[in-house]
């Protein structure tokens, strides 16, 4: 399909609409439509190649903690390209920078770890994270111990184990996934699964209970883990009630139920903790990290295990001779080195005190913003973390009907107005601004947000879409 006339026969965005699958977009809609070309970045701002700013809301993908434009990750790079661009760590070889890495996360562990397994994404590393979940099982004579429970809107990643995890329809459908053995619970969401009167209390035992009764309907004896994330992220930004964690891991615990937390989004002070397992009150068994671990300047992520996880997975590959797992790329000496930068980077300017400044404030201009509007039924986060959930009537918690993209159709408003967000499940729009935003910059990006909201009611009671108040 030709380019459409905007686009000049030589453009980025024609060549992109020749060359380019995208993930996350509507392929066919692409071809006329087409991308929008980010050229540049400083800060918290990017730039297209027509030369138009945008305050990047999410920080990319969750991810760009340190903003588009540090010097001292890009001397990192260069640094160790330079001294020693690629080794691996097969067959017992190794290298400083995974070294000093792996040894750096033990130290800042939120419960003692013992090892850590490097990986490039996210997904990668979830993936091993359950290849380890059914090694560990095998080691101890647990053959049948395999099945693995995420939950319901969870996000896991997208290879076909982390898939299978991940619990968000169109990361199923047509992928034939989830493979057997992957089962869900209930999302802990307050505001939507809630009953009459329910207090979080009383809904986060009933979340419990639920997890419980899947346990034992499908046999304690056949249940390897259960993966959660701190707050759900892809499934809308969503908090756990008060306890809920807790009561969970007794759970778990009862059962002998390993507890795998996905770190990917809410490391590294997302949450105004260096991890979300200390915002939560969590204790896992394995921990899953990426993005802010580099800043995301360079692909790395990280599984870090308990001894007694280890300890299994040693048994176990001196029995058969290897540990048959790893990647070519698991531990690339120059990713590690700029991890290392950015850990470092993070101490000296005491990041996380600046996270307990700016995450307060954040929150609270949000809801002061925001909360009442007549087209806003919940906003909720943490930290530097936030969704504002679109609703026709907020009194009902009520959404609106998916076919009718009033989400995307904010987000596209928001790119007019100088906004990269995101639009999630049930009309949620996302923010997760690099963590280096100051508070000018969240007033002058909370301003833009509004003008989009605005704008987007003004439509919505045009087209008599029905929008109380």
């Amino acid at each position: 399909m030709a380019p459409p006339p905007p686009f000049g026969a030589n453009s980025a965005a024609a060549r992109d609409i020749a060359s380019v699958i995208h993930p996350y977009t509507d392929l066919e809609a692409h071809q006329t439509v087409g991308p929008v070309v980010m050229s540049r970045g400083k800060g918290v701002r990017v730039w297209d190649e027509t030369g138009k700013e945008y305050i990047e809301a999410v920080a990319g993908l969750w991810c760009a903690s340190l903003g588009f434009d540090n010097e001292r990750l890009v001397q990192a790079a260069v640094t160790q390209m330079r001294k020693l661009p690629f080794y691996h760590g097969f067959n017992a070889k190794s290298h400083d920078p995974m070294i000093d890495l792996a040894e750096m996360l033990l130290a800042r562990a939120p419960v003692p770890m013992g090892k850590v397994f490097f990986a490039n994404s996210g997904s990668e590393a979830n993936d091993s994270a359950i290849k380890m979940v059914w090694y560990l099982n095998n080691a101890l004579g647990r053959s049948g111990k395999k099945k693995i429970i995420g939950r319901v809107k969870g996000y896991h990643g997208i290879t076909i184990g982390s898939a299978s995890l991940t619990g968000l329809p169109a990361n199923h459908r047509s992928f034939d996934v989830p493979l057997p053995g992957f089962l869900h619970t209930i999302t802990p969401h307050f505001y939507h699964g809630a009953q009459p009167n329910e207090t979080e209390d009383a809904f986060a035992t009933r979340c419990a209970e639920e997890l419980e009764k899947l346990i034992l309907a499908e046999g304690p004896e056949t249940i390897a883990a259960m993966w959660a994330e701190p707050i759900l992220g892809a499934g809308g930004v969503i908090l756990p009630p008060r306890g809920y964690f807790p009561k969970i891991q007794a759970v778990l615990r009862k059962y002998d139920i390993l507890f795998v937390v996905d770190e990917v989004i809410c490391g590294f002070w997302r949450t105004g903790n260096y991890w979300g397992s200390q915002t939560f009150d969590i204790d896992p068994d394995i921990l899953v990290c990426a993005k802010a671990l580099s800043a995301s300047y360079l692909p790395i992520s990280a599984v870090l295990v308990t001894d007694r996880v280890f300890q299994a997975l040693a048994q176990e590959s001196h029995v058969i001779g290897t540990f048959g797992h790893g990647f070519t790329y698991s531990g690339h000496p120059v990713p590690a080195a700029v991890a290392i930068e950015t850990l470092k980077i993070y101490d000296e300017i005491d990041l996380g005190g600046q996270v307990a400044v700016t995450g307060p404030y954040f929150q609270a201009e949000l809801r002061r913003r925001f909360a009442g509007h007549p087209l806003v039924g919940e906003v909720r986060g943490i930290g530097l973390i936030a969704a504002v959930e679109l609703s026709p009537d907020p009194a009902l918690h009520a959404n609106f009907d998916p076919a009718a993209k009033i989400g995307p159709r904010l987000a596209k408003l928001c790119e007019e107005q100088g906004i990269i967000s995101r639009s999630v499940a049930n009309d949620s729009l996302c923010f997760s601004p690099p963590l280096i935003i100051s508070k000018d910059e969240i007033d002058e990006l909370l301003n833009r947000f509004g003008r989009a909201l605005d704008e987007l009611t003004v439509q919505l009671r045009r087209e008599q879409i029905a929008v109380v108040g």
